[in-house]
């Protein structure tokens, strides 16, 4: 199944729906701090349109992109509260709320995306997806969210001596504080949002990010430097607030769950096609693009990471078997 094919019938489907819309017993609102158009957002636009389809019309989905609910740290809470029903966010801000995805944020964890869909796919992702429950959530699905690599306004990285000293934005995770500080960068957290003025004025030398988030926020016009060290992938999530999930009969969550799991390939689908055409876009900007790195000397300055963050038997256990998987 093309992209295309898929974009278009989920248009159509769109107008073939919007008259039931307005009858829709249910409205999930759903919030992604990310653009319109992105893969995140059509992924779940695509998942209302399976459950529209699904339920004749019942359930509906409303996204609101752009962060236009809040940045991800507030819209976590909101979901917990049940003020948001749904939320598509990145795993970094649940480390200090649900212990088990401190792993799948571990610097280097995944040797590959398709290692990270292998893991993600099986039971250890389902397990993850589980420890959400304690927290006023339910899991539903994983996005991709690519490999994260370093971007700044200074000078090409190849090197930890490179980095050190950079003021580096990071996502409010202290995980991915103390990644930094192990490389020798000054770590910064900060909002998505906040970054392009930060380094615009000089307040952080740069960041690190996928090829389609480095492009769609504009983060190249003022970060012309982009390592390719791939030194994170992090699987994205989506979930909902428990208190709307227990509102919901039994059978609808299952139709739930599962439009949320029939998104995915999509998603996926999308994700390599933007992400080969921000890939595009970014060079022919003029980017410096910095690909001869050895990554041995940044994987083994990670040992105090781990040993930090890794604390309890269940992590050492899902660290142990996710590096087994192969």
């Amino acid at each position: 199944m093309k992209v295309t094919k898929t974009l278009t019938a989920a248009l159509l489907a769109s107008a073939a729906f919007i008259g039931q819309a307005a009858a829709c017993e249910i409205t999930l609102r759903s919030s992604d701090t990310h653009p319109d158009g992105y893969p995140t957002v059509e992924a779940v636009k695509y998942m209302g349109e399976l459950l529209q389809e699904r339920t004749d019309g019942r359930i509906c989905v409303e996204v609101f992109h752009s962060a236009q609910l809040g940045e991800e740290r507030d819209t976590i809470e909101q979901t917990r509260f049940g003020v948001i029903d749904m939320n598509r966010v990145s795993m970094g801000p649940f480390n200090n709320l649900v212990e088990e995805t401190k792993v799948v944020s571990l610097p280097f964890i995944f040797r590959s995306v398709e290692h990270m869909h292998t893991v993600m796919d099986g039971p250890i992702g389902d397990e993850i997806l589980a420890a959400f429950e304690p927290h006023d959530l339910v899991g539903l699905a994983y996005f991709d969210g690519g490999s994260r690599s370093f971007y700044n306004s200074q000078r090409p990285i190849r090197s930890l001596e490179d980095v050190a000293g950079m003021r580096m934005r990071v996502m409010q995770s202290d995980i991915f504080v103390d990644m930094m500080s192990a490389m020798g960068a000054s770590a910064t957290p900060l909002p998505y949002g906040e970054v392009y003025s930060s380094i615009q004025t000089g307040v952080i030398d740069g960041a690190e990010n996928n090829w389609p988030s480095y492009e769609s926020s504009g983060h190249f016009e003022v970060a012309g430097y982009y390592t390719l060290n791939e030194h994170l992938i992090v699987p994205e999530i989506l979930v909902m607030s428990k208190s709307t999930w227990d509102e919901l009969s039994e059978e609808d969550q299952q139709l739930v769950r599962q439009a949320a799991k029939d998104s995915v390939p999509v998603m996926r689908e999308m994700w390599a096609e933007r992400e080969a055409k921000s890939e595009e876009m970014v060079r022919a900007a003029g980017v410096e693009i910095i690909t001869d790195i050895d990554k041995t000397p940044f994987i083994e300055a990670m040992g105090p990471v781990y040993e930090k963050h890794v604390t309890s038997e269940v992590l050492k256990d899902l660290v142990a078997r996710i590096q087994a998987t192969e």
